[in-house]
């Protein structure tokens, strides 16, 4: 998780975009590498946010996590009680035991 925000936080991830044209992209890396993130202003102005890959990775990851569930809950809404067959009644049909199931590994990814 990114650095909890406070205003010293903010204040000091704060980085010119003069540093940039002024040879320190190097340092300002290695400053994001080790404090979470850094925003970069330009004329004032927030222009962008530096995140490490991985924060940028587990960020892209909470998003596609939010996404499934949104899918998830609009099609929860739709589903009838009819639309479902207990487990049991699969099993009877496919003539299957839990001890049948019992040593199965199972991967989800």
């Amino acid at each position: 998780m990114l650095n909890f925000m406070t205003v010293d936080n903010v204040l000091n991830s704060i980085v010119p975009i003069s540093r940039f044209n002024k040879g320190e992209a190097g340092k300002i890396f290695n400053e994001v590498k080790n404090d979470g993130f850094k925003i970069v202003v330009k004329n004032n102005v927030p222009t962008c946010v530096l995140i490490t890959p991985e924060k940028y990775q587990e960020l892209m990851e909470k998003v596609e996590d939010y996404n499934l569930l949104t899918v998830a809950v609009k099609r929860m809404e739709n589903v009838k009680d009819s639309d479902f067959t207990a487990s049991q009644e699969v099993m009877n049909e496919f003539e299957i035991e839990q001890s049948d199931l019992d040593d199965i590994e199972v991967e989800i990814e």
